[in-house]
């Protein structure tokens, strides 16, 4: 198990905790109160920072049940948390569902997992090998 430093930069920020024993997320959750407006969006604090280790990234995502029961979705699909990111994680919902979403302070708006990164050392090449695929893309397999 690894050790990851969270930091209340709020006092009533809330450690994120995992739901159950078997999930693969910690749940974020949120200082403040509002209303995501259905086609809007709005953004949230959460109060926290992480020492996300080197060699790692930590990952946000949407909560499902927001997505499922109310087509609420991060502003940018997957929040990307560096290793060397001191600040707050803040967390920015988007709604493209058709009624307003309300937001209660204490409220689960997110969840994230930390995982490894391998470095890679991308190197500039005239050629690549060859594939059965090639280039073909964007629904070439037939999907």
């Amino acid at each position: 198990m690894m050790e990851v430093k969270v930091k209340r930069l709020i006092t009533q920020a809330v450690m994120p905790e995992y739901a159950t024993e078997g999930a693969a997320c910690f749940d974020l959750q949120t200082l403040e109160g509002s209303t995501v407006p259905a086609g809007g969006a709005a953004h949230f604090s959460t109060g926290l920072a992480f020492e996300v280790p080197a060699g790692h990234v930590m990952l946000v995502f949407s909560r499902s049940g927001h997505g499922f029961k109310h087509g609420v979705r991060l502003v940018n699909c997957v929040g990307v948390i560096d290793a060397d990111y001191r600040g707050e994680v803040k967390v920015g919902l988007m709604n493209d569902g058709d009624a307003d979403l309300v937001v209660n302070p204490g409220d689960r708006i997110a969840q994230a997992m930390i995982l490894p990164v391998p470095k890679v050392f991308l190197v500039e090449a005239d050629a690549l090998n060859d594939t059965a695929r090639g280039t073909g893309g964007f629904g070439s397999t037939g999907a």
